[in-house]
């Protein structure tokens, strides 16, 4: 199994309330039919909320502006590689690629594969 984290900030002409909703409500359920496809097992956005509690945690941190949010994408390799190797396949991640610049800075936004390690819980 592996993991594909996708840490997105909107593009600017977007309010964060219209990211959130294009997001979820619109891209959601292309995503999670495109990423079954691709051999996904799971699909979790992770929308940020506004709280005081960011600040509090990335102050003393001299972090970044934190990201819109993360998308979670759980799945085998093998699968995902296979799918990879097909027409429908390399469709499926095109069309997902041509929705996200719709609402995702694709420049100033993170992608990458991971192995996950869950130390509690």
């Amino acid at each position: 199994m592996i993991a594909i984290y996708y840490a997105m900030r909107r593009l600017p002409n977007l309010s964060e309330e219209e990211f959130h909703t294009y997001w979820l409500e619109t891209h959601g359920p292309l995503a999670k039919r495109l990423l079954a496809s691709l051999g996904a097992q799971r699909y979790i956005q992770v929308h940020k909320i506004d709280d005081p509690l960011n600040a509090a945690l990335r102050e003393p941190r001299n972090a970044i502006e934190p990201f819109d949010g993360v998308a979670v994408i759980v799945g085998d390799r093998e699968d995902l590689e296979k799918a990879l190797g097909t027409v429908e396949g390399l469709q499926a991640v095109q069309e997902l690629l041509d929705d996200e610049g719709r609402f995702i800075d694709l420049s100033r936004s993170a992608i990458w594969i991971a192995e996950e390690h869950v130390l509690l819980g």
